[in-house]
């Protein structure tokens, strides 16, 4: 394609320039262009290729980056990138050195918050909105959420807070909702563009003024306001928008320029706490992605826009993902007790069979993980054995009820961890680098690291069948290809072991990393433990390995601080153990996108990077003077 109108835009300043009749020729364009892209970098498709008309539309109509565009999420913003100057760097998207997948603040001035998760866009631009009246300036912020991302309890908190005046200032606040969950329905059509139109201008909101001021104070206020209320009502379902604060537009048709344009035109010069229901479809304008929206949400990797994805001609090694949804099928069918919960991560977690299967034992709750965490608390008071499927980096936001609901009851909870370590090309705000020091820590929290396919299998089978709170941490993709064994036997509790005996360098591994300490094993002679269990740690594997070893080595593909190296640390000073001990693990640094095996290279924590590390402390051959006590 020519992009005879694209490559004339290096920023929303020469968009804002086009007569409006250019606009749907460049919106083409565009997404054109985002689905050419995608198709040789890999990435997310249907939600971008959903958003090209309100991307231009905003930028058309706001005056960008004075007037701030949060968007929720981030994995929409591929035509935001395209029209913000970006163009030129999309073919380096998600790769080391280039531009991320989602907003960064220290990219471009155009993304004015940085999100990975959800849910977050409302508060963050009613912070920025009350920033601008406490200064006196007079410009906008705009949040850009989804209908996913409205199942969070903390868009409401941000709604809730934001539809009230603090101090007598209220901020100029316009939160789109971006419903992309259902097709464009007679309603969203001529009416409701209609309505929205007449209900975003002036005129109507003087008339609405000039009733307010005659009926104030009369008998007939009430019964005015309510009439209003329920008379929207009837045709919109903003009622419960407007209980917030907000004067509620839409829904209108996000594709359609001619009635986005307008109605963002009469909003922006609106004061307060504004909303605009949009109504777009993912994948819009690529045939494949709409009849597939599931299917066609991300991209792995390259693929022909005229074919679409297609599968591999070898079949790809079982990920570790498949391994816990054969698991959890296979557990529910021995035990009736068992109930699997996800947050909005069905496809993600390997839950698609289970649902099929079991679908009065299966619980989506939307994206709410505070929830899911409290609700399989609930669950386990009543007998019931919940399995919390949920993404590493998600149970973050869900700590306080880890800890209060879950641990401090000692319940049965199993916290099935994936995208544990480094994620690759989502980058810092999805990789699973820090549950091993956040959960370790709780009491009554066991936390169990697999080393393989297998071990994967048994460690969630003996995680199950353990009477408290356990994690099961496993990484994103696939093992060594190491075949689950059908039958589930449970795991020595808390214990280790040894394998492969070496000496003088004794190597302990948790998870994964087992594979590439034992290469470098092989070559440096060393012993190698496969420690399975962070907490309970296996003390007297530790205390025996010091004893018998000149230096101890840790490795993790967590954070180095407070992770599975410091139980280490801390088991040998409880013995009274003086051996010197080297922690590898990932540094004190938010890791970029990128290839997976070149961020574990760059993180020195492959093979060669492990005996590196090891040979530069210690030598090939260490001799180290032993503690007093030894």
């Amino acid at each position: 394609m020519e992009y005879t109108l694209l490559k004339g835009i290096d920023s929303p300043a020469d968009l804002r320039r086009l007569p409006r009749t250019e606009l749907r020729k460049l919106a083409d364009e565009v997404r054109a262009f985002v689905l050419e892209s995608v198709s040789k970098t890999g990435g997310h498709l249907g939600s971008n290729l959903g958003t090209v008309e309100l991307t231009v539309a905003l930028h058309y109509v706001f005056n960008t980056p004075d007037d701030r565009l949060v968007w929720d999420v981030g994995h929409q913003t591929y035509p935001h990138k395209v029209l913000t100057g970006r163009r030129d760097r999309m073919p380096g998207l998600r790769q080391i050195g280039g531009i991320s997948g989602f907003p960064r603040r220290d990219e471009s001035e155009y993304d004015t918050f940085g999100t990975g998760h959800s849910s977050t866009s409302i508060s963050a631009a009613h912070g920025m909105a009350m920033a601008f009246k406490l200064k006196g300036e007079d410009r906008r912020a705009v949040a850009i959420i989804g209908d996913g991302s409205m199942t969070a309890g903390m868009a409401f908190e941000a709604l809730n807070n934001a539809g009230v005046a603090h101090g007598g200032l209220m901020g100029d606040l316009l939160v789109i909702l971006n419903d992309n969950d259902m097709s464009i329905s007679p309603p969203v059509g001529a009416l409701n563009k209609y309505l929205a139109r007449l209900m975003s201008g002036s005129f109507y909101a003087a008339a609405r003024e000039s009733a307010k001021s005659v009926l104030k104070n009369t008998p007939l206020y009430e019964f005015a306001r309510k009439f209003e209320e329920h008379t929207k009502g009837m045709v919109v379902p903003g009622t419960i928008f407007e209980e917030f604060g907000f004067n509620y537009v839409g829904p209108i048709d996000g594709h359609d320029l001619d009635s986005l344009i307008p109605t963002l035109e009469n909003l922006r010069e609106k004061k307060g706490p504004q909303f605009l229901h949009i109504v777009t479809k993912k994948g819009a304008g690529y045939k494949l992605a709409e009849n597939d929206p599931v299917k066609y949400h991300a991209a792995s990797g390259k693929f022909d826009p005229a074919v679409g994805f297609v599968k591999p001609a070898t079949p790809p090694k079982t990920t570790f993902t498949q391994v816990f949804g054969d698991w959890l099928c296979d557990m529910a069918e021995a035990d009736p007790r068992l109930v699997a919960i996800t947050p909005a991560m069905r496809e993600g977690s390997g839950m698609v069979e289970f649902h099929k299967r079991f679908p009065q034992r299966y619980h989506d709750v939307g994206i709410a993980e505070q929830h899911s965490v409290t609700f399989a608390a609930g669950l386990a008071c009543e007998g019931i054995k919940p399995v919390v499927a949920i993404y590493s980096t998600f149970l973050q936001r869900a700590y306080d009820q880890l800890i209060h609901d879950v641990a401090i009851q000692n319940l049965p909870v199993l916290f099935a961890l994936d995208r544990a370590g480094l994620v690759g090309a989502d980058g810092a705000t999805h990789a699973g680098n820090y549950d091993i020091a956040y959960t370790r820590c709780i009491p009554n929290m066991a936390v169990l690291t697999p080393a393989d396919e297998d071990e994967c299998r048994q460690a969630l089978y003996t995680g199950f069948m353990h009477n408290g709170p356990v994690t099961v941490r496993y990484p994103r993709g696939a093992g060594v290809g190491i075949v689950p064994v059908k039958a589930m036997t449970a795991q020595a509790w808390g214990k280790g072991e040894v394998r492969r005996q070496g000496q003088r360098i004794a190597i302990l591994a948790f998870g994964t990393l087992l594979y590439p300490a034992l290469e470098v094993a092989e070559r440096l002679d060393a012993t190698v433990a496969n420690m399975r269990f962070v907490k309970p740690l296996d003390a007297e594997l530790v205390a025996e390995l010091a004893r018998t070893h000149d230096v101890i080595v840790t490795v993790e593909d967590g954070c180095i601080m407070g992770g599975a190296g410091s139980a280490i640390v801390e088991a040998l000073n409880a013995a009274g153990l003086g051996v010197p001990v080297l922690q590898l693990g990932l540094p004190d640094e938010f890791v970029e996108h990128g290839d997976p095996a070149k961020l574990m290279s760059l993180c020195g924590l492959d093979a060669a990077g492990i005996e590196a590390s090891i040979v530069k402390r210690f030598g090939t051959k260490p001799t180290v003077v032993r503690a007093v006590g030894r």
